[in-house]
């Protein structure tokens, strides 16, 4: 393996941490929109692409998404430079002629599939694409603290309302401050989480 892999690959997972302390510098537009970019080219199912992302950036938007934060998560979401809504669209079958123009009844088929069944494959997919939007960031070069800790009813109303969008996850998004990382805690080993059969 050379070493620009290992590099690489550090970048990507070895090395990458989830941060909660940010520096006082802004993150470009461009940059997410490149990393949205890169994000929407990993496989979901059936080219869905059900991901949808409102980048929560100027001080008066950070005001609205306060109130939907669990306590220990207000200073480390305010202070970032981007808090990304990591967000699916509950009508994403709608995209399918334009997604997946091979198969045109690919809309028809998700749209009559039972609600349970429908939701589940977008949220999967766009779960899928939260993970890859997380890794486009740090190849990027920017940090990401992604975190559960809100209240998704109280995000909806204040940034999707009249959408057909809905939260999923927030993600912190910006340059972390490395001497403020915890401890890396441990992790399973192939042993523990893993068999080939």
């Amino acid at each position: 393996m050379t070493n620009a892999r290992t590099e690489e690959l550090d970048l990507l997972f070895s090395e990458a941490r989830t941060h909660n302390v940010w520096q006082d510098r802004p993150v470009d537009d461009e940059l997410l929109k490149r990393a949205y970019e890169l994000a929407r080219m990993g496989p979901t199912g059936g080219n869905s692409q059900p991901l949808r992302i409102v980048f929560v950036k100027s001080a008066e938007a950070k005001k609205r998404l306060e109130p939907a934060l669990m306590p220990q998560n207000v200073e480390k979401t305010i202070t970032a430079p981007v808090t990304a809504i990591i967000a699916w669209d509950s009508e994403y079958w709608e995209q399918m002629p334009k997604l997946f123009p091979d198969r045109p009844q690919m809309k028809d088929t998700i749209a009559g599939l039972p609600p349970p069944v429908r939701e589940g494959m977008g949220t999967q997919s766009a779960d899928l694409q939260a993970g890859y939007f997380i890794l486009a960031a740090r190849a990027l070069g920017l940090d990401c603290g992604p975190m559960g800790g809100f209240d998704r009813a109280k995000v909806d109303a204040a940034f999707l309302g009249g959408t057909t969008w809905r939260s999923l996850l927030l993600v912190n998004v910006g340059y972390g401050v490395q001497e403020k990382l915890y401890p890396r805690n441990p992790r399973l080993s192939f042993e523990e989480a893993a068999r080939v059969e």
